[in-house]
């Protein structure tokens, strides 16, 4: 089953940025289709596989922040080739 997850990783302590920048470059860095854009970062995909990655990746990067929130919502479908049309 294909899915589209949307994610946003938003550490709360003064020293963000870095930590957003490695989560990006690790879901990059995946076999997956990833969009970005200021707000959020999309990844599709198989869910099984998507879903055991992310548990994964999100599990390090708690472990490296004392406070942190991760923002998701999936779509059973791969939206990834989505286009407004108005």
């Amino acid at each position: 089953m294909k899915i589209s997850i949307e994610l946003t990783l938003t550490p709360l302590q003064t020293d963000f940025e870095s930590h957003i920048i490695e989560f990006i470059k690790v879901l990059r860095a995946s076999k997956f289709t990833v969009l970005e854009n200021p707000l959020s970062t999309q990844v599709y995909g198989d869910y099984d596989e998507v879903m055991g990655f992310l548990t994964k990746e999100i599990k390090i990067a708690f472990g490296t922040m004392d406070n942190v929130l991760v923002y998701m919502k999936l779509v059973k479908s791969d939206r990834s080739d989505y286009e407004p049309n108005f």
